[in-house]
């Protein structure tokens, strides 16, 4: 999948104007590892280049270009990245923490 500026800003328009607050382009080593973890976002992420596998409740999903996940926040989840490594991007929608104020 050969991606463009014009195409990265589309999808970060869109998923601005579907409530994300936050647009990343992430880029991952080749065979990088990341052990099990969560973020306190939600996230709907589109892979544009290499190829990853992201594990939740033991299901293992391989992802290449032009795939798309959804992370719900404070899912615990690994993922592994290929022999190129891999760039996906991320809308994120952050969640007020239940200690704070917001």
């Amino acid at each position: 999948m050969t991606t463009t500026q014009t195409e990265f800003n589309a999808f970060r328009d869109h998923a601005l104007a579907h409530g994300y607050d936050e647009v990343a382009e992430r880029s991952w080593a080749p065979g990088e590892v990341v052990a099990t973890h969560s973020h306190p976002f939600g996230v709907h992420a589109l892979v544009v280049h290499g190829e990853m596998w992201l594990t939740v409740n033991g299901d293992t999903r391989h992802l290449q270009p032009g795939d798309t996940f959804d992370l719900r926040h404070d899912v615990p989840h690994a993922e592994r990245y290929g022999p190129e490594g891999a760039t996906y991007w991320a809308a994120r929608r952050h969640f007020p923490r239940p200690d704070s104020e917001d």
